[in-house]
């Protein structure tokens, strides 16, 4: 029934599911939710500390981003959470509006704004059904992004990894402090021992023992090694015990003048946690063979960063590492997602100095792990043998992270990406093709310089629509190949691949058209489509190009010029256009 469709429809996602739910699920989502949870605490932790803020955020976060997304979320098996890719992005705005030696209530009442303003963000953009934006950065800008932070989180670890701080920023800077300070001699030793050793022990069990949870085994043998040698002793920083209980809901209390920079913050932060959700939640549908629905993720993700804003959390997007998890473990549905929340809570209110002897060290071997996992070198050197541009777009995003920051970064990719679209437009491809033997169809003559041609005749292909930008570089070709030898009776234009004729466009048609026939030579149209016909009739063209002039296809427009000129097939007698 319509009605009932329509109800249906009116009922979260996430509710739909729980109300399909069955029985036998039951059993995997709560092992599932327990395997999860030895993930979730120590990584929210971590990249608590890796956005500025005290670690117990990172598992309020948590909690509230898992219990928002089991209800609004599509996703039967999509994991939400703190992530390694946002962490640098929230420091980088909040971090800057707090003063020097830092109020952790004032960084912890931004980033819980940030959360706020990326929720209303990313729910008005699934609302007005703007999923297209996580397109605006194209794969190799994307790559060079990722390498770009992976090398800013690397660096800015390696003092927590060492047992010192900084106060530099920026990321030659931070190379030059850490240098400076391993040669005043700050480095603890124990810390080292530590750090490197979590960070080894991480990347072996992932790499040959994937099966086995190996953020939560280093976790544990880090809190074991402090209680056993009394690390803290010797100069180790520990985590402490964590606040009991959970924080209740807040709004937080912020500055006017905080508005701006966090809504700048809040717009790179949303596009990539869109780009980076709509990428897991396909690459998990195929998989599960669930059918991805974009803008419904995006509301869900939106109201997820809200959950977490208003429970002094930060901003969360999808992990593709946790999901994985969930999936190997034997997840069914959201409510592993719910499991692992309900398990942090009891930990907090029942165990809150569970952690306090984990290593400062330990926490910087999991993000630095993390940003390891962030990096696509073999992506890269993928680009450098298939396509130089798109190399050269991966290496300029790269520089923008490492050089400029974080955010000014994803202003970076995101205008490449733009440009290169631009780009493409601008010079699309173009070519003269003629007829091969025992080949239907008329061909690239660059792939086949064997092509035949009629005396006369040249026929020319234009890859893209015709608009202000490239109106002038379409005319200046079709030029030059008028102005061969021998001089042609008719160009052809094989149209089909031309999508639109702007105004500006028209008028280069208008004055090329003219100064074609002043030398005696026809400009032909062949395939254009319907509403680029109708467009160039209301410009008022086919007063300067002839009706008879636009045929349905190139074999109609080459009868008619045979039957004109009676001109036979001969071989190419005209060089190839010059590659792109």
């Amino acid at each position: 029934m319509p009605g009932d469709r329509k109800s249906a429809s009116s009922v979260p996602p996430g509710l739909r599911t729980l109300l399909a739910y069955r029985r036998e699920w039951l059993a995997k989502d709560v092992v599932a939710g327990v395997v999860l949870t030895t993930l979730l605490v120590p990584q929210g932790m971590a990249y608590a500390e890796l956005a500025g803020l005290p670690a117990i955020t990172g598992l309020y976060t948590s909690v509230l981003c898992l219990l928002a997304y089991a209800v609004f979320g599509p996703s039967r098996i999509l994991v939400l959470g703190p992530d390694s890719s946002l962490g640098p992005m929230i420091a980088a705005t909040v971090l800057p509006l707090i003063v020097a030696g830092g109020d952790s209530g004032r960084a912890v009442a931004l980033a819980s704004m940030l959360a706020l303003m990326v929720g209303a963000i990313t729910i008005l953009a699934g609302v007005a059904k703007l999923g297209f934006i996580a397109d605006l950065i194209s794969k190799p800008t994307m790559i060079g992004y990722m390498n770009g932070l992976a090398l800013t989180i690397l660096i800015g670890q390696l003092p927590k990894l060492f047992g010192f701080k900084t106060d530099a920023d920026g990321l030659l800077a931070e190379v030059g402090d850490f240098f400076q300070g391993l040669a005043d001699g700050k480095a603890v030793p124990a810390a080292v021992a530590v750090g490197v050793t979590g960070i080894v022990l991480i990347l072996v069990l992932q790499r040959w023992l994937p099966k086995v949870p190996a953020v939560l085994v280093m976790v544990l043998l880090a809190i074991a090694a402090t209680s056993l040698l009394d690390l803290g002793r010797h100069g180790v920083g520990l985590v402490g015990e964590l606040p009991r209980g959970f924080p209740p809901l807040t709004w937080p209390d912020i500055r006017w003048d905080d508005l701006g920079p966090l809504f700048v913050g809040a717009l790179g932060i949303a596009l990539v946690s869109l780009a980076d959700t709509i990428s897991n939640a396909t690459a998990f549908a195929t998989r599960s063979g669930q059918e991805v629905r974009g803008n419904e993720e995006m509301v869900a993700i939106g109201a997820a960063n809200m959950a977490a804003g208003l429970f002094q959390g930060f901003p969360v997007s999808t992990s593709g590492s946790r999901t994985a998890v969930a999936e190997r473990a034997g997840a069914r549905s959201q409510l592993t997602g719910v499991v692992g929340a309900g398990l942090i809570v009891l930990m907090l209110v029942l165990l809150p100095g569970l952690f306090r002897n984990l290593p400062q060290p330990a926490l910087a071997a999991v993000v630095i792990t993390a940003s390891l996992s962030l990096a696509d070198l073999p992506g890269t050197v993928r680009l450098w043998r298939q396509r130089r541009t798109e190399f050269l777009l991966t290496i300029a995003a790269f520089l923008g992270v490492a050089l400029l920051g974080v955010l000014p970064g994803i202003a970076v990719a995101v205008g490449l990406s733009i440009l290169n679209v631009f780009r493409r437009a601008w010079w699309p491809y173009n070519t003269v093709l003629g007829r091969v033997p025992g080949l239907e169809g008329y061909h690239d003559v660059r792939s086949y310089p064997e092509a035949e041609h009629l005396p006369g005749l040249v026929i020319h292909r234009f890859d893209g629509p015709l608009f202000f930008a490239n109106a002038k570089a379409f005319r200046n070709e079709v030029t030059r190949l008028a102005l061969g030898e021998p001089q042609p009776v008719w160009v052809l234009i094989a149209a089909e691949p031309v999508t639109d004729v702007d105004t500006t466009a028209a008028d280069e048609l208008e004055e090329l058209d003219e100064s074609l026939n002043e030398r005696g030579i026809s400009l032909v149209f062949a395939e254009l489509k319907d509403p680029v016909r109708r467009k160039i009739e209301q410009y008022g063209l086919t007063r300067t190009i002839e009706p008879d002039h636009f045929f349905p296809t190139i074999e109609a427009a080459v009868a008619a010029y045979r039957e004109k000129t009676g001109a036979r097939w001969a071989a190419t007698d005209r060089p190839a256009p010059p590659q792109d």
